[in-house]
């Protein structure tokens, strides 16, 4: 997916679509029997279009009939190359998309010319949608086989009722787990990132069994680094494990691997600790069983040289040994591993095993601590962000996920903010809300003391993991008592104070202190942002304060959302704008080349899933969905959910529209930036030029208690402030959100005055 302007577009059209496309013949179709159903209650439109096709010589048909169906599942796999491409091509992530027409679901291959969709989020689950052309793939290797392609659809609104009870009319498609319909694959990726696990190949049925160890030699791991290249046959390992990472997919389509994953495990025993590599299979069989903390026996593993650009985590114990020569792997087979859990009650002491010591901190502690500093925290959840996700590569599909939170532990005013990636545990990374007990381990410190204001926060790193309440049992219980956990009422106050400072807290891919952070919707794709820099004086400037909920418009009905207006006309919202709030700012450059100008982009609505609203306890289920990316597949809401628009916003201040015209006079783009309040910091508490403002991205007014809208102080100050940047050559950093559904923000992250501008 990108965040470039001028996307294509969904309609009940799709170009190019005449011919037919080469990506079909790639893989092989195990498809399913095509047969003719009898005449037994209402028709199936699906059974009337595979009957329509097998009839037709023709490659694909358009229904006779166009009967909306229902969106039920989207999901993701890699698929293969044939034998017979000689050339390495990029990977091809394809779609399968399940439909229901009210009697019979069908899983149907999604022609690859409309994966846009799902990148824009416009083909996405509890939709209606209209299936305007389709084509049947048959496996040419077994007589009447085949699966049904969709060629061309129009995407509808959301259903608010879909059932889920009709059955599927190919029995194969029911089976577990679930298998794609192309390609050699056994299995789905999650939809959005490769590193969550995702359907049922991902087993947790893994306990702890008791073991005799009367007859089992082990060899400890200093014993091994000396000896392994000598040796053919190595006796088993019984270790303790340090650090888990998340999972790592290596897919390719030039490779056969039928579950191409890897995952690294830190483990010790008493002489030293080294890394373990599970390979391939034995991730879904053992990944989502193994926790940090538990003792393993390994059996029938191979010992390879170390790869020597990978850097293992410190160890937990100083005086332990870290072995960097070699590595333990663990595959299904050549040899086939076998790893058994111990139970913690058969671990003796005299097998000396390492006991886990986490690094836990206090918020009034980070302040002192060193840059990449390696640190565990632990606190009540108080801000929740969005997912969002950022491009491994430029030329590549493949995506990282993230979103911020704040953690309040109660020893300082300020949270820990923690730019928290995917850990491969997205029950817990999909289900986090504010006033939670919440636990991060493995961070590391990011900070530049030399920015105004100072940056400080924290990342995870490959080894890092989540955990929510419930800590009975967790591996870090013995270190939590070291920790200055907040009491229920310092958690309830800070709570209470936060939601009012750290939802406006403002961040950006390499800024989390200085632009603007969103919570996003049910109905907004994973955002995606790019950068991009433009040139040209500032033209225009218009604050906008932000909508009121349904509550607020039904007292005060003469005033309308303003965002209502902004969607159907610029003008419309800019008198609003002159209503509620006097204060503009027009370049009398403006005024002169606005009405001769070739194009002029509006970029500068903020839409409601993009402001941040205030947490309520007894709506948390419906208000996690909104933060999480739209899921595979359809889940029923439960009862009538509530509209965004109900909650209250989190004391954002709003937003200015920002008017640039390009360097030629020709173009002008409007933006939204963002601003927002910092007033602890004293250095820069005066806004001298909006250069310096927009450069820090705040402002530091006095707060008004009660006062939710833009203080006409601040926009009367930043008014002032526009004017000395009259005609002045600048250089702006925009960023670009991709929202999905056709919906693009487009912020203005920095500017410059460049000094050189020959």
């Amino acid at each position: 997916m990108s965040g470039e302007l001028g996307q294509p577009q969904a309609g009940p059209s799709h170009a190019g679509l005449d011919l037919p496309n080469p990506e079909r013949n790639r893989a092989g179709v195990p498809g399913g029997v095509i047969r003719r159903a009898g005449a037994q209650g209402r028709r199936s439109w699906i059974q009337k279009v595979l009957e329509q096709i097998t009839d037709s010589p023709l490659q694909w048909v358009t229904p006779s009939e166009v009967v909306p169906v229902a969106v039920l599942a989207v999901q993701r796999y890699l698929l293969e190359d044939e034998p017979r491409d000689t050339i390495p091509k990029p990977p091809l992530y394809c779609y399968d998309v399940t439909i229901s027409d009210g009697v019979y679901q069908e899983k149907c291959y999604l022609d690859p010319s409309l994966n846009f969709l799902v990148y824009k989020n416009i083909l996405k689950v509890g939709i209606e949608m209209k299936i305007s052309r389709v084509s049947c793939l048959y496996n040419e290797k077994r007589l009447g086989q085949g699966i049904l392609c969709i060629d061309n659809v129009h995407c509808g609104e959301t259903l608010e009722d879909i059932s889920l009870e009709t059955p599927f009319r190919n029995s194969a498609h029911e089976e577990v787990p679930e298998r794609p319909l192309r390609g050699g694959k056994s299995h789905y990726l999650a939809l959005w990132n490769n590193e969550d696990p995702y359907g049922d190949i991902w087993l947790t049925n893994k306990q702890p069994e008791e073991h005799n160890f009367n007859n089992t030699k082990i060899i400890s791991l200093s014993h091994l680094e000396m000896t392994w290249s000598n040796r053919r046959n190595f006796p088993a390992l019984l270790v303790r494990i340090l650090h888990k990472s998340k999972l790592r997919y290596y897919g390719k389509p030039d490779k056969k691997m039928i579950e191409p994953y890897q995952t690294f495990l830190e483990v010790a025993d008493s002489s030293g600790t080294v890394s373990v590599i599970m390979w391939n299979a034995l991730c879904p069989e053992w990944y989502k069983s193994l926790r940090v903390g538990l003792v393993l026996l390994l059996q029938d593993y191979s010992v390879k040289k170390s790869y020597p650009f990978r850097m293992q985590p410190l160890p937990v114990d100083p005086q332990i040994k870290l072995i960097s020569t070699m590595e333990i792997c663990l595959n299904l087979r050549d040899p086939p591993t076998n790893i058994i859990i111990i139970p913690e009650k058969q671990v003796k002491p005299e097998w000396r095993l390492p006991k886990l010591n986490h690094r836990f901190i206090t918020r009034s502690e980070l302040d002192d601590m060193p840059e990449n500093h390696i640190c565990d925290v632990i606190g009540i959840l108080v801000f929740v962000g969005r997912v969002q996700r950022s491009k491994k590569k430029e030329s590549r599909e493949d995506f990282w996920s993230y979103r911020w939170i704040h953690i309040a532990d109660g020893t300082s005013e300020q949270p820990f903010i923690v730019e928290l990636f995917s850990t491969s545990q997205p029950e817990i990374f999909e289900n986090i809300y504010p006033m939670t007990y919440f636990v991060c381990t493995q961070l590391k410190l990011v900070r530049n003391d030399a920015q105004v204001p100072k940056l400080l926060y924290l990342t995870t790193t490959n080894e890092s993991r989540v955990f929510l309440t419930g800590h009975r049992g967790q591996p870090y219980t013995n270190d939590i008592k070291n920790a200055n956990r907040p009491s229920t009422s310092q958690a309830t106050r800070r709570e209470n104070q936060s939601q009012e400072r750290d939802n406006n807290k403002q961040y950006q891919d390499d800024d989390p202190m200085g632009s603007q952070y969103f919570p996003a919707t049910h109905e907004s794709l994973s955002p995606t942002k790019k950068k991009r820099i433009l040139q040209g004086p500032c033209a225009k400037l218009i604050p906008v304060p932000q909508p009121e909920t349904s509550a607020q418009r039904g007292n005060r009905p003469d005033t309308p959302n303003i965002f209502q207006r902004r969607e159907s006309t610029s003008a419309g919202v800019q008198g609003k704008a002159r209503k509620t709030i006097s204060d503009r700012w027009e370049s009398p450059l403006w005024r002169e080349k606005k009405f001769g100008l070739i194009d002029h982009l509006h970029y500068s609505c903020v839409h409601p899933e993009s402001i941040p609203r205030k947490f309520i306890f007894e709506q948390r289920k419906f208000l996690t969905e909104q933060f999480n990316s739209q899921p595979a597949k359809y889940i029923p809401p439960e009862g009538r959910p509530p509209k965004l628009e109900d909650f209250k916003s989190a004391r954002s201040l709003g937003h200015f529209e920002v008017t640039i015209l390009g360097l030629n006079h020709e173009i002008a783009i409007d933006v939204a930036f963002l601003p927002m309040y910092s007033p602890e910091d004293l250095r820069t508490s005066q806004i001298d030029t909006l250069l310096t403002c927009m450069n820090y991205s705040c402002v530091y007014p006095q707060e008004t208690p009660g006062n939710d809208r833009l203080p006409r102080a601040l926009a009367g100050d930043i008014i002032k402030a526009v004017t000395k940047l009259d005609k002045v050559h600048i250089v702006g950093i925009l960023d670009i959100c991709n929202l999905g559904n056709n919906k693009v923000e487009v912020y203005l992250h920095k500017i410059y005055s460049p000094t050189n501008t020959s």
